[in-house]
């Protein structure tokens, strides 16, 4: 039972990360290429290498794919945002943005470049930014929502009896 409710809140948060963050890497991709499938065709550069990256218009083969790899990315990172909500007493307000900053970090960082989310391709340091603090208040925002429907805490439980 609890694993489901976890996975019903990683669900939620990382659908709606990915939805935020892709629709705001999107806006921003199309002030520079004129197409809003230029952030998700970038990402799909996974599987089909650096030309994804020049691909502007909608495909199956790259915009679909290249989304699908970012919602399953999203969801990697709001399993651990909604672990250290489970494992600690840091509120959802401050561990969201500290997630998008590590997730930030890591994707354009740690990570070799092949397995980057590739938004950079379109995008300048500040619209990257903004695509990630979309995703954080995605991540806030699900949380919130699968979160005020149950206490969070046994503690809390308590002391609602």
């Amino acid at each position: 039972m609890a694993l489901r409710r976890f996975a019903a809140r990683v669900m939620a948060g990382g659908s709606i990360a990915s939805m935020l963050s892709i629709i705001v890497a999107g806006v921003l991709a199309r002030r520079r290429t004129g197409s809003l499938a230029s952030a998700p065709n970038a990402t799909s550069h996974w599987i089909w290498g650096e030309r994804a990256g020049r691909r502007h218009q909608v495909t199956l083969r790259h915009t679909a794919l290249g989304y699908a790899i970012h919602h399953a990315s999203s969801m990697w990172w709001a399993c651990f945002h909604e672990a250290g909500l489970d494992r600690t007493r840091v509120p959802a307000w401050v561990l969201a943005p500290a997630m998008g900053a590590v997730a930030l970090v890591v994707d354009y960082t740690v990570v070799p470049r092949r397995l980057t989310p590739g938004f950079d391709r379109h995008l300048s340091r500040t619209a990257l930014v903004s695509v990630y603090v979309a995703f954080s208040a995605g991540l806030l925002l699900g949380s919130r929502l699968t979160r005020g429907l149950r206490p969070v805490h046994r503690r809390a439980v308590r002391a609602a009896r």
